[in-house]
């Protein structure tokens, strides 16, 4: 006699695969404290940049001959930059004198913005 042979049924035991979407950590959010305001201390400016100043001739020509305070010197020069197109295109911090400036500029074709007002400092005095 034969013998039959038996299938053994085996049960194969997988194991889900846990997706991203399935497993969701919980994220610890820390309490915002609200930031310290500061109060802001309002100072009152200072007398020295509001003290009408002289300009010379040269730099009459440019900004007028009334004496003016310090920052209007500096916006009317500005304007007059601004005005004729005299700032550098590629390095913006650079100023092209015309004929008007170079005296100003101590005849120099070009002067850094911020050398340009201790060369204007020599141009202004007290009325």
């Amino acid at each position: 006699m034969k013998k039959k042979a038996t299938k053994k049924v085996t049960k194969k035991v997988t194991k889900k695969k846990v997706t991203r979407k399935q497993v969701v950590k919980k994220k610890v959010t820390k309490k915002k404290v609200a930031p310290k305001v500061k109060k802001r201390v309002v100072r009152p400016p200072n007398p020295a940049f509001m003290k009408p100043m002289q300009p010379d001739m040269v730099l009459g020509e440019v900004v007028g001959n009334k004496p003016l305070p310090r920052t209007e010197i500096t916006k009317k020069l500005w304007a007059y930059i601004k005005k004729n197109g005299l700032q550098d295109t590629v390095n913006k911090r650079m100023i092209n004198a015309d004929e008007k400036l170079r005296p100003v500029f101590g005849g120099k074709f070009q002067v850094n913005m911020f050398e340009m007002t201790k060369l204007v400092a020599n141009h202004i005095s007290e009325p």
